[in-house]
């Protein structure tokens, strides 16, 4: 489980959840053409957990969106469990939970949850989650008919996972789901984060500007340089699982926190 890079040899067949072959993204702007991500070539085991690292303007929300089919990469190819993003997309093989959990505020937390069933064509019945089953997952039972003005931040965000997860996803893309909330409602999220995603066997690819949190979260994580953004290093997160908030306090969590900064300083 995990991340290879491109010449790492996949012993399996089917094994490959995101493969992004020489992708490159560029944008036209009033002061001329911005590249955002430049030759990036990744492989992502299905079933892994990779977190993405690096300095603002390095392009990882970017990456996020070509591998949603919300950005179309300028150069290079993105697959999603050897089919293209565009199709991964139309099969509702990805979810999405961005930093704002933008709940619509006059429907109730179940209603939010349902909504993707009601929307874009609806989802096949053998492809929709429980809906109040998915509330228990993520610890909102009983706060079905809740508004989202009556949740906290990080209920709003259980909220939204469960919303992404309602068409069981192969994929969940998260972009700083957790970035604006404080440091103990992130820490009790991390955790139930990673219960959701041993119980769900989803693939997750999750952007965060935290050392500690990518390094808790992931089995893996890449580092991106910025101007233009690229691969800079993969590191490998050796703790056990399951994780427990605990094992921040060891040698091992400590020696990859201090590796992950001394790679961002040459960023």
């Amino acid at each position: 489980m995990g991340i290879a890079m491109l010449g790492d040899t996949l012993t399996q067949a089917g094994t490959v959840a995101v493969q992004l072959n020489g992708v490159g993204v560029q944008f036209v702007t009033d002061r001329g053409t911005v590249t955002a991500l430049q030759d990036i070539n990744l492989t992502v085991r299905k079933g892994g957990f990779v977190t993405l690292l690096g300095p603002s303007g390095c392009g990882k929300s970017t990456l996020l969106r070509v591998v949603a089919d919300i950005i179309k990469p300028t150069s290079g190819t993105a697959s999603v469990f050897d089919k293209s993003a565009s199709e991964a997309r139309l099969n509702r093989d990805i979810g999405f939970v961005f930093q704002d959990a933008a709940l619509l505020p006059w429907r109730s937390v179940l209603d939010n949850v349902m909504l993707p069933l009601e929307v874009g064509g609806g989802i096949p019945k053998n492809r929709a989650g429980d809906p109040r089953e998915l509330l228990r997952l993520v610890g909102l039972e009983g706060w079905e008919n809740a508004l989202p003005h009556e949740l906290s931040g990080g209920m709003r965000q259980r909220v939204s996972i469960a919303r992404a997860l309602i068409s069981e996803p192969r994929l969940l893309l998260m972009d700083e789901p957790f970035g604006a909330l404080d440091e103990i409602t992130r820490d009790r999220l991390n955790e139930e984060l990673l219960r959701i995603w041993e119980r769900t066997g989803t693939t997750i690819l999750f952007v965060t500007h935290s050392l500690y949190e990518a390094a808790f979260l992931g089995q893996d994580v890449l580092l991106l340089a910025a101007r233009p953004g690229r691969v800079r290093e993969k590191v490998a997160v050796e703790l056990p699982m399951p994780r427990k908030l605990a094992m921040r306090d060891t040698p091992t969590f400590t020696d990859t926190i201090a590796r992950l900064r001394n790679i961002l300083e040459t960023c």
